[in-house]
């Protein structure tokens, strides 16, 4: 089986948060279990250029990556390199997984595949939900999804990650198949477990700072609290955006009970151990790999229900769940500090072994394999 990967940002370009940790994942554990892996990426690291090697494929952590310069320093990503390609070489390969939607490598990667009846498998990762279609760039977004987005993703298969990025793709199109596959995650070393519950709750908002991430709820919410915390914010974003958010804290008394760490790499497992909960307020989250990051070392989670992973979280009582406003929030970060003891201490000792058992392992590469043994196998029919 060969399987060509199409992302516009593939690793190291961890700026780009989930996605591009969660393709790279992929293809790796792919790799590994014998599947013939090839990935085309851009050069694209936020307004900067990878320094990579273009045109060549490079062996990136057991996967044969080859980088291609865009010619746009947008979310655009357009790389006239990449797709000239493409058009060569895309009939070597049993099927194209695209990665993410609304850039040019996506869109007319997409289009080049299925002119050469190449099935393909889309990830929207977030990028097809009401939300991203509805808050930036809409007028564009629908001019593209009107010419042509509609029709390629009609003759697509699509792999998401909950059921609640399933249901809110199918109110924008109807695809092949949709299939429900959860992320590989990088997990934190399960020893990780020498916290304990201190006189104030360690709160802690660990992703990229951005609108739909909701820290600004948060930051709201701790303005009704009168128990006694500390928030640590781990991640980076525009810095317009987070001097907007700084000045939400305009109380010297509540401002020195926030710490802003900035970004944080493979050493975010020992911070995230070092609190009582990961808070995580999004307004649209296609699945959330912080959340299992976070389970992976014991720590606790209170997220919206809005979170791809709300309904795991709460079936398997691993944490909480809030709505996107202020007074949710710190009613629960109250509910929380109040029984800490019994259900931080309930959670540190079991979610370690429960997200290994759901979110590593030949089980869920097995998953993917199916999925794409299915799809050929229906392409050739």
């Amino acid at each position: 089986m060969k399987v060509l990967h199409i992302i516009a940002a593939y690793k190291p370009a961890y700026i780009y948060g989930g996605p591009t940790m969660s393709a790279s994942m992929l293809c790796e554990q792919l790799s590994q279990s014998g599947v013939s892996v090839e990935v085309f990426a851009t050069t694209a690291n936020g307004a900067a250029e990878l320094p990579v090697v273009t045109n060549t494929p490079v062996s990136v952590d057991g996967v044969t990556v080859t980088y291609f310069k865009r010619i746009t320093k947008d979310h655009t990503h357009f790389s006239p390199a990449l797709l000239k390609t493409l058009r060569k070489r895309v009939t070597e390969f049993d099927l194209v997984h695209i990665h993410t939607w609304w850039n040019l490598v996506s869109v007319l990667s997409c289009a080049i595949a299925q002119s050469k009846n190449v099935p393909v498998v889309l990830s929207p990762r977030g990028t097809l939900s009401d939300y991203s279609f509805l808050n930036k760039n809409s007028a564009k977004k629908g001019l593209i999804h009107g010419l042509m987005g509609k029709k390629l993703l009609q003759n697509s298969h699509i792999h998401v990650t909950s059921e609640r990025e399933g249901l809110s793709l199918m109110e924008l199109v109807t695809p092949q198949s949709i299939s429900i596959i959860s992320n590989f995650v990088k997990l934190g070393d399960s020893a990780i477990r020498n916290h304990q519950a201190g006189d104030f709750l360690r709160l802690i908002f660990f992703s990229r700072i951005e609108e739909k991430k909701g820290l600004d709820i948060l930051l709201e919410a701790l303005k009704l609290l009168t128990i006694p915390f500390h928030l640590t914010i781990a991640g980076n974003g525009d810095k317009a955006y987070i001097d907007k958010l700084k000045a939400l804290i305009t109380d010297p008394l509540l401002a020195g009970k926030i710490t802003w760490a900035g970004f944080y790499g493979d050493d975010k497992f020992e911070l995230l151990n070092t609190h009582d909960v990961l808070v995580l307020p999004s307004h649209d989250e296609n699945f959330g790999n912080v959340v299992i990051e976070s389970l992976s070392v014991g720590t606790a989670v209170l997220v919206s229900a809005n979170v791809g992973l709300a309904t795991y979280v709460d079936e398997h009582k691993l944490g909480w769940i809030c709505q996107t406003n202020p007074q949710s929030v710190s009613e629960q970060i109250k509910r929380i500090y109040t029984n800490q003891v019994n259900d931080a201490k309930r959670i540190r000792n079991t979610a370690p072994d429960i997200i290994r058992r759901d979110f590593t392992g030949d089980k869920l590469v097995q998953e993917y394999l199916h999925f794409y043994q299915n799809i050929i196998k229906v392409s050739r029919i």
